[in-house]
């Protein structure tokens, strides 16, 4: 274990030390001792009861999750393809800006509504909040098909992004509560593969809707193609009410054996009064921004995902190969299915090589190589070859980072849900400006976009060394304040407040070191 890299501690409060306690926590080591855990600080899985019941949680949790994820991002990504159907000139846009503005708005709306649901999320149970909104956002994607006008696509493009901040910190925060934290970043990346196969699919399923709809009825194919999408989300939001689970004590499908197993795992695995017990929704939030850890990686985030905003002109990227309209939309998908295998890839190596820094830099790296290739050249096969380049560079890294967040920042259950929420917003910022870098008049080099993607990448590997740097000093300081030694995690009698959880007493500060 000397050789394995970590990263910082994570500081969780347990309860007191009576003797009620110490009863309670039968398996309090003496100080110093190490204990048996795995890379991510979470115990080594090797009874084949909890073998059983992770892989029942995946068969139950994890396709409802990714199927709704997926429609999350074709209902999102829609106006990227509707695009290539003349929308602009059937709503009279015009200007440089006015498309790019139907992109940046729905971030806005994203932005201001994903903190507050957040905080909320923990008092509601999760299933019928997430499919609640789920139904909302695919009302209101269907109705996009009425629009008549520019200042009409604002309006739903801006509520499209109300209904559909909800979601995704849900998602994440259902799987903090049904699995350690070793195995919430494995599920998190299969979760974000839906993200990336949902914007490459989407030119497949808009190809074949133009192709066979336009007109038809007197309606554009672009309309069809949300009236579709929107339906279809609808149905299998109706799903999530019945197959969505809310907390392991409480899921149906689970024998009552198989719930107390569900619970206890992932106490044991987080170790905290902190985490069992509610405590107020804004102590959460002082909690998460009391934390300099919370700004670098949501700056980290930011960057990152405004160097991904490509997304919502890669069709009309690859329509500068000069292809005809469905040709175009077909060749929209492969780059996005080689960009899936790239984070699956990444995700798994970050795990099997206890590293992140270094996965987020060369991922990036890729990214920003993808980039100065599509920018410097307009040859047909050259600039499709980088079309395949910067996609997987910049989609590989996602999973790693939000893995990253999720390990370093829970001390309580509130502050989890809260830091994941703040993170999620900061990436989405990097949207809402990340859109006006392409601009119409950059067409057909899109120099512009893809200099300034670049230069966002760059910042955000400048982010994980620097949180690396941080992560390595907090390790250093607190393992000489326990008393030294190489064990992985340490108990230090302690006394007063720790990162944010106020306690009374005598208690046990427990820490632990993650990768980096």
């Amino acid at each position: 274990m000397a050789n394995t890299k970590y990263d910082e501690k994570d500081a969780v409060v347990s309860a007191d030390t009576s003797k009620e306690t110490m009863d309670h926590n039968e398996s309090f080591p003496e100080k110093g001792v190490a204990v048996n855990r795995d890379y991510a600080g979470a115990a080594e899985k090797t009874d084949p009861e909890e073998i059983r019941l992770v892989r029942k949680l995946d068969f139950r949790i994890m396709p409802m999750l990714v199927f709704m994820y997926f429609l999350n991002y074709i209902d999102r990504n829609t106006l990227a393809q509707a695009r290539l159907d003349d929308l602009e000139k059937e709503l009279g846009m015009e200007g440089e800006y006015q498309f790019n503005t139907t992109i940046s708005i729905l971030f806005v709306g994203y932005v201001l509504m994903q903190i507050p649901s957040n905080m909320l999320i923990t008092r509601v149970r999760p299933s019928i909040y997430m499919s609640s909104w789920m139904v909302v956002w695919s009302i209101v994607s269907a109705c996009t098909a009425l629009v008549k006008s520019y200042s009409g696509m604002v309006v739903c493009r801006f509520l499209l992004g109300v209904t559909e901040a909800p979601f995704y910190p849900g998602a994440t925060y259902l799987l903090a509560i049904f699995y350690t934290r070793k195995e919430v970043a494995a599920r998190i990346a299969v979760l974000y593969c839906a993200q990336i196969l949902a914007t490459g699919f989407a030119g497949l399923i808009a190809a074949g809707v133009f192709k066979g709809l336009d007109d038809a009825r007197g309606i554009s194919g672009w309309r069809w193609l949300f009236i579709i999408e929107g339906c279809a989300t609808t149905v299998v939001a109706l799903g999530g009410f019945f197959f969505l689970p809310d907390t392991p004590s409480t899921t149906r499908w689970l024998t009552a054996r198989e719930r107390e197993l569900a619970h206890d795992r992932v106490e044991k695995d987080t170790m905290g009064e902190g985490n069992s017990q509610k405590i107020p929704v804004m102590e959460g939030l002082r909690q998460a921004a009391r934390d300099k850890r919370t700004w670098i990686f949501c700056l980290m985030q930011n960057f990152h995902l405004a160097a991904c905003c490509f997304n919502s002109f890669f069709p009309t990227v690859i329509k500068t190969l000069g292809y005809p309209k469905t040709e175009t939309l077909l060749l929209t998908c492969p780059p996005f299915i080689f960009a899936a295998a790239g984070a699956i890839f990444t995700g798994w190596s970050s795990g099997r090589h206890h590293e992140r820094t270094w996965h987020i830099t060369g991922g990036l790296g890729v990214a920003m190589v993808g980039f100065i290739i599509a920018s410097s050249t307009l040859n047909t096969a050259g600039r499709y070859i980088a079309c395949f380049i910067f996609p997987v560079g910049a989609y590989s890294v996602n999973s790693v980072i939000i893995g990253w967040v999720s390990s370093t920042l829970s001390q309580t259950r509130e502050k989890r849900a809260v830091v994941l929420a703040m993170h999620n917003v900061a990436g989405q910022i990097g949207y809402i400006y990340g859109a006006y870098v392409w601009p119409n008049y950059d067409k057909p080099r899109f120099a512009i976009g893809f200099g300034v993607s670049a230069g966002f990448a760059f910042g955000a590997i400048v982010c994980a060394w620097w949180m690396r740097t941080l992560l390595k000093r907090e390790n250093r300081r607190l393992k000489e304040a326990a008393g030294g030694g190489d064990c992985e995690l340490l108990w230090v009698l302690i006394e007063g407040e720790v990162k944010g959880c106020c306690f009374g007493g005598r208690s046990f500060l427990y820490y632990y070191y993650y990768y980096y």
